[in-house]
């Protein structure tokens, strides 16, 4: 880009010469932050552009180091993943027990901070407490007492078990805990004047003035329960009712000659990316809302 002199003698005839020459440097260095935003960016995606060039790419051409463009394949990994490999099932399953999860946990999690804020009742900073120090349990440490109540309840293998240990979250009910604290007595006091019951309150004044926090816990809520592995690898033992990541543990075992058909694992890794993605793409407002951030 250049710069007629006459602007410029312009400019520091009327703003003086320091004016006129930060002017002139503004355009090259916002040049070079787009420019180190772009080179960051594109270090992060390597690993998912790599991912997807791979999925395209023949057996041969995976391992061919020199061949670093789109394969031959084209989509034909991504029809043999979902048809032959039962990658759309695992999907399925994947997809019903997040919602599930999802849902069950935001609902438990509303009630238990309703009830710890507006509710007077004996040792409840107590109860509260000890929430809290369930996060110091997580769900592999509790895994062999999991198992066993699961069995004795006849419910390995059903979407009871998949989803029953993950219903409660203290990370939940402390957020809405701490969002439900600013809300104004005020509005609390003219609810009870008007005589609105506790469910209406929640129903009628809460939940639409947490709308940004509780759509920012459901997003972290359904990507959390979509990656989980630990737990449906040991409490689902029919292959047809696993979760995708489990899913994605048999496409290590397909390939020819000793060979592992990359091709046909990194088609089921873009294709296991993209409900979580799609979440994140969506719901990116609330989400930077939950930690106090802004687009």
């Amino acid at each position: 880009m250049s710069l007629d002199t006459n602007d410029i003698a312009t400019d520091v005839r009327e703003r003086g010469p320091l004016s006129a020459i930060a002017d002139t440097q503004v355009l090259p260095a916002q040049w070079r932050v787009h420019l180190g935003l772009i080179a960051s960016v594109l270090v992060m995606a390597s690993p998912l552009l790599l991912a997807f060039v791979m999925s395209t790419q023949t057996v041969p051409e995976v391992y061919d180091i020199t061949d670093i463009g789109v394969g031959s394949d084209g989509l034909a990994n991504y029809a043999e993943v979902f048809t032959r490999y039962g990658m759309a099932s695992y999907m399925f399953n994947s997809l019903v027990m997040s919602i599930v999860v999802t849902v069950a946990k935001i609902a438990v999690s509303l009630l238990a901070a309703v009830a710890l804020v507006f509710y007077d009742f004996r040792f409840k900073n107590a109860i509260f407490f000890l929430i809290l120090f369930t996060l110091m349990f997580p769900v592999p440490v509790r895994i062999v007492p999991l198992y066993e109540m699961m069995a004795a309840l006849g419910w390995t293998n059903t979407l009871l078990a998949l989803t029953g240990p993950y219903v409660a979250s203290a990370t939940a009910v402390f957020l809405l805990r701490q969002h439900f604290m600013s809300i104004p007595d005020s509005l609390v006091e003219s609810a009870k004047v008007d005589g609105v019951g506790p469910l209406r309150f929640l129903w009628k004044v809460l939940i639409p003035m947490s709308r940004g926090m509780i759509s920012g816990l459901s997003v972290i809520t359904f990507i959390y329960a979509w990656n989980q592995y630990l737990w449906p690898l040991i409490v689902v033992s029919d292959q047809s009712k696993q979760v995708v990541q489990v899913g994605m543990k048999y496409l290590q075992s397909v390939g020819n000659a000793g060979q592992t058909d990359w091709g046909l694992i990194m088609a089921g890794a873009v294709l296991t990316l993209l409900p979580p993605l799609l979440a994140l793409i969506v719901f990116r407002g609330p989400l930077l809302e939950t930690f106090g951030l802004s687009e």
